[in-house]
């Protein structure tokens, strides 16, 4: 994956130049395109949004090649200071931005083969001090929410053990997912789970973060199922610890 960023105008990209290029027919960054590939406008035009996910502000999903889709998802704040500024953010610099820092983020992840979307693309448009950002990920095929899994009654015993060993994974190389909850885990075709919206996450040393991540995501369980769910969440966790741990043993 090779990151690569272009200015346009007072837009900034950051971009996965693997993904998006110049090639005839693909989505083109040059102009006249640019900086539009990250507005809904462009894609309803050409008709190309079929569907979109809740959640503050919405992500859209869109048919960007025959073969595979992609969410584009625009920052959106939340709490009382949306209602002052719901889009915008302070300028301290683009490598700052959250979009830049998601991007990196998730790049590194997927780098690492850890089940995370396949960065594409992030945008941020300056003007003046604030600035207004999106980003542009592959979507995961087929892949539900963990939240309507649970709802439907539809997550067994196994896959929540799945879940958590995948939580622990990313534990491993030190992620703290500020926003674990059954939403942004997804479960693909296959039963596989993903880690998805690493906006404001980062990477840290050992610490009580961890418990607090699980916390979170407890929380969240209890939301969307009435039925005893994060054992089996603890104990996928813990035999991944304990896999963990007898391999470095052995090595």
């Amino acid at each position: 994956m090779r990151l690569t960023a272009l200015r346009q105008k007072n837009s900034l990209i950051l971009h996965d130049a693997d993904s998006l290029s110049d090639a005839p027919g693909s989505h083109q960054l040059s102009h006249p395109v640019g900086s539009r590939l990250f507005s809904a406008d462009y894609w309803r035009d050409k008709n190309l949004i079929v569907g979109e996910a809740p959640g503050r502000g919405s992500s859209l999903f869109l048919q960007a090649l025959p073969t595979e889709q992609w969410v584009l998802r625009h920052y959106r704040r939340g709490g009382l200071i949306a209602k002052l500024s719901e889009k915008r953010y302070w300028w301290t610099g683009a490598e700052r931005t959250r979009a830049f820092q998601e991007l990196r983020l998730t790049a590194a992840l997927f780098e690492q083969s850890l089940p995370v979307p396949t960065p594409v693309a992030c945008c941020v448009t300056r003007y003046g001090m604030t600035y207004e950002a999106a980003l542009i990920t592959v979507r995961i095929s087929g892949a539900r929410a963990l939240a309507s899994l649970l709802a439907n009654e539809e997550a067994d015993n196994a896959l929540l053990r799945q879940v958590g060993s995948m939580i622990k994974r990313f534990h491993e190389i030190g992620l703290d997912h500020v926003d674990l909850n059954a939403r942004n885990i997804l479960i693909d075709l296959k039963e596989r789970p993903w880690l998805i919206d690493l906006d404001r996450c980062r990477l840290r040393p050992p610490g009580k973060w961890q418990a607090a991540n699980l916390a979170r995501l407890s929380r969240s369980m209890e939301k969307f199922s009435t039925k005893q769910t994060m054992p089996f969440i603890h104990q996928g966790y813990a035999k991944r610890t304990e896999t963990y741990h007898e391999s470095q043993h052995t090595r």
